[in-house]
């Protein structure tokens, strides 16, 4: 399952294998410096924007891969019944992250406090 974690200066969100395969993008790594706010989702289906592209998707299930909309892109690691952590990000490749997280609430503290 993906994976966000701060190492040295950077967040990186580490996916599987399977997940660079249907998200059709390796890891992604930003500078600390680029978080603009981390919140937990209890349903992250409803923050998703935009259409995906590219990516693999099942309504409801699953959503991994690049999610675009007017004023950017996001990237999704999102599966049903998980909360997830959203990340949004300024001067970055990517406006936000939303990655499914077990424990939820712990990881989003560890970023907020690496920040």
């Amino acid at each position: 399952m993906a994976m966000l974690s701060p190492e040295g200066g950077d967040l990186v969100l580490t996916l599987s294998p399977l997940e660079r395969l249907g998200g059709m993008h390796g890891d992604i790594r930003v500078p600390l410096s680029a978080l603009e706010d981390v919140a937990v989702s209890e349903r992250p289906f409803r923050d998703l924007r935009g259409i995906r592209a590219p990516g693999t998707g099942w309504p409801g299930r699953i959503a991994l891969g690049t999610w675009r909309h007017r004023g950017g892109k996001g990237f999704a690691a999102v599966y049903r019944g998980r909360p997830a952590v959203m990340v949004r990000l300024r001067d970055s490749e990517f406006a936000w992250l939303l990655v499914s997280a077990d424990d939820a609430e712990n990881v989003a503290a560890r970023l907020r406090a690496a920040r």
